[in-house]
């Protein structure tokens, strides 16, 4: 890299961690692996000194919504579990013992600092619904104004297989865009993001990323040390992109590091919020938030007018219908080789749809009546993926 594309870099996160330490909202996400002892009960030593940082930051005027994972794996030794369940359902009954066990742990300590917890369980379901995302969106405004610290976990205790974050770095990055936060800071037991693996003698820190093609060349891995969590890099990764998308820098660092993270200091990797033009909630909820309930296929003049030309989807240009969905529903949109293109809110029920295959909106209305004269697929609801 030449010294003038070095001073730019330079001076890139160096406004970054600045940004992230001026934060006025920030979402810190920190996961099951550094609140947990290796036997998989809660550690009160390390949520003591996670809740000494973010009470020192409240200190300083800034508002701190928390992201913590930890339910599973603190509900795993009061059950006799000795590793983490594979099955759904075992899964979510650790997570309803472990709940109530992490909850009071953070209450005990925020209560030190003269702060009140207040547990907000979400699930893809809240974050879909636009009724539900804007309910979850006032609650937690209404908790920031009042004083307390949001304490956010997915409610794992109702999720399904297909309905799910899957992780909490993804439902940290949405509650960051959510809240229009200014800042988000992924805690795991990994310092920072390597050039290789990080055991091996030769790899270096990634101190910046400022985009996809700072990545490249880079194998990200899979997987954490501690096996009691369900994020690794990846996921990591995939959620700074998501923020950053929304114009929030991310900070990628450990657990003992967010008292410096937070700071500004140089620490971890700062992935640095994108400069281009924002997407709106609608697109980022729809990419990110959303996960199809059924499918439509489209033929390749519809798939170009979707993709390229930002076009509604007309039924006209859909030749196979998949899955069961209602009117309001996300699906996805496919290409006729089974890519999905773009996702998007339909307006039909998926019985309907067959009927409507191939036909123009003009024939539509003429013969079935007026309130068909509409798109499958409105533009305003739809997202290039």
């Amino acid at each position: 890299m030449h010294s003038a594309e070095l001073e730019k870099s330079d001076r890139a996160e160096t406004a970054g961690r600045a940004a992230v330490a001026s934060a006025r909202r920030v979402v810190v996400k920190v996961g099951s692996s550094s609140l947990t002892t290796p036997e998989g009960r809660i550690d009160s030593g390390r949520i003591r000194d996670l809740v000494e940082v973010l009470a020192a930051r409240r200190a300083l005027g800034q508002e701190v919504i928390l992201v913590s994972s930890g339910a599973v794996a603190a509900g795993m030794t009061p059950l006799g579990m000795a590793r983490r369940p594979r099955d759904l359902a075992s899964q979510q009954a650790a997570a309803s013992v472990g709940q109530g066990l992490l909850l009071a742990a953070y209450t005990a300590e925020l209560a030190g600092h003269g702060l009140n917890a207040a547990q907000v369980l979400l699930t893809v379901e809240d974050m879909m619904r636009r009724v539900q995302h804007r309910n979850a969106q006032r609650t937690l405004r209404r908790l920031l104004d009042i004083g307390a610290v949001p304490i956010v976990n997915e409610n794992d205790t109702v999720a399904t297989h297909e309905l799910r974050f899957g992780d909490n770095d993804r439902l940290a990055a949405l509650v960051a865009h959510l809240m229009r936060a200014d800042a988000l800071v992924l805690l795991s037991d990994v310092d920072a993001l390597y050039d290789g693996n990080p055991s091996d003698p030769g790899a270096s820190v990634v101190s910046l990323v400022r985009g996809p093609e700072d990545l490249d060349g880079i194998d990200i891995g899979s997987s954490g040390r501690r096996g009691v969590g369900t994020g690794g890099m990846v996921t990591k990764v995939a959620s700074a992109r998501i923020a950053t998308e929304a114009g929030v820098h991310t900070m990628l660092t450990s657990a003992a590091n967010a008292r410096a993270a937070l700071a500004g200091d140089r620490v971890g990797t700062l992935f640095a919020a994108g400069g281009g033009r924002r997407p709106s909630a609608r697109q980022l909820w729809l990419a990110h938030a959303t996960a199809g309930r059924g499918s439509l296929v489209l033929d390749p003049g519809a798939v170009a007018a979707v993709v390229r030309e930002k076009a509604s989807l007309l039924p006209a240009g859909v030749v196979r219908v998949r899955g069961e969905f209602s009117a309001g529903d996300p699906v996805d949109l496919c290409d006729e080789q089974g890519t999905v293109v773009a996702r998007g809110l339909v307006n039909y029920d998926a019985a309907e749809v067959p009927d409507l295959m191939g036909r123009s909106t003009r024939w539509l209305a003429r013969e079935l009546g007026p309130s068909y004269e509409r798109e499958l697929v409105h533009r305003d609801d739809l997202v290039v993926l």
